[in-house]
């Protein structure tokens, strides 16, 4: 015969009441009665029936992360999974569970959106920003859906938003170059269109242009994100009149072609050519010698994710549009403040 709540609550001397409030994560219940009802759980290898219980409070426990899960992502876009894993991790302490949704093989602008919201198959939903459109962000502000869009649209709405602070990383950036004695600065970043990319360019030229230090348009390379045009584009800035003393990666895969072609030239990193690189993830570890880079804490943006769309979950109509983590410099060996000509 199967253990039932009652059993739960008999041996660890509780109403049922009590018991279910400790299997929701009630607020209200003590950390010692909390700690009894699962002691008693445990030893009499109670399981409770969760379908049921969120049947009973009308809910799914249930979060939907949507992206576009294309072939090759993980090279491309890596930083995805590192927030995937900040917003795993929190949700767990919620009570919640993550599904992953792809949305690359939509045949109708929302129709992921759409079946969610109407089949009620998740509480909230976290959309990456590349993968929310226009007609996504009008149904789920019309049904008043709770959500967080994950960066900020490319699109002026009302919808929830949380970023981290793209203009402030290439800031930091420009700022770091410039403060070790760097004065010939070049860019090195993604032509996808992406707000990510446009936005860092925007910090570094914002940066120098208050610092009457001209970042030079030949010194701005926008390519195709990938090892192979990175390193192209690091020696074509090497043969030019005008060589950089320093270059801003845009992001770790272009680092990766870049470091690749300053060794391939015999370049001295950091006496003849200072790099720095935003965002320390994933494959600055393994970069020689080891990058400075500006740390864009994309884990910590996954929890304050979390964070807010339990705000809206109990506030739907709550508006959220804020950049929450800052930009961190990490000072290694690929800069120096002792230049040589």
């Amino acid at each position: 015969m199967s253990v039932t709540i009652r059993d739960v609550a008999r041996e660890a001397g509780v109403s049922i009441s009590t018991v279910s409030k400790v299997i929701n994560r009630s607020p209200t219940i003590s950390q010692a009665t909390i700690d009894n009802v699962h002691v008693i759980m445990e030893r009499l290898e109670y399981t409770p029936n969760q379908r049921a219980a969120n049947f009973a409070r009308a809910s799914t426990r249930n979060i939907s992360f949507l992206t576009n899960f294309k072939k090759g992502m993980v090279y491309e876009a890596p930083h995805i999974f590192e927030m995937i894993c900040g917003v795993q991790n929190e949700l767990e302490k919620n009570g919640y569970t993550l599904t992953l949704v792809d949305t690359s093989h939509e045949e109708k602008e929302a129709e992921t959106v759409r079946k969610i919201i109407m089949q009620k198959s998740s509480d909230g939903i976290i959309i990456e920003s590349e993968s929310i459109n226009r007609s996504s962000a009008d149904f789920i502000i019309q049904k008043e859906f709770p959500h967080i869009i994950a960066g900020k649209p490319n699109f002026e709405h009302s919808i929830s938003w949380i970023d981290t602070n793209n203009v402030l990383s290439g800031e930091v950036a420009a700022q770091h170059l410039y403060q070790c004695g760097y004065k010939c600065i070049s860019f090195i970043g993604d032509k996808s269109g992406s707000v990510i990319s446009s936005s860092r360019l925007q910090g570094v030229q914002s940066f120098l242009l208050e610092h009457d230090t001209e970042l030079m348009e030949d010194h701005i390379h926008c390519i195709n994100n990938s090892v192979e045009e990175s390193y192209k584009a690091m020696l074509s800035l090497l043969k030019s009149k005008n060589p950089p003393d320093s270059v801003i990666c845009e992001n770790n895969l272009i680092a990766v072609g870049i470091f690749r072609a300053l060794e391939k030239s015999g370049i001295n990193v950091p006496k003849k050519l200072g790099v720095i690189i935003i965002d320390d993830y994933p494959y600055s570890r393994i970069i020689n010698p080891s990058p400075t880079v500006v740390n864009i804490n994309i884990y910590d943006m996954g929890v304050e994710i979390v964070k807010a769309l339990m705000r809206k979950i109990k506030n739907p109509a709550l508006q959220l549009q804020a950049y929450t983590t800052l930009p961190e410099l990490i000072k290694r060996e690929s800069t120096t403040s002792q230049l040589t000509s």
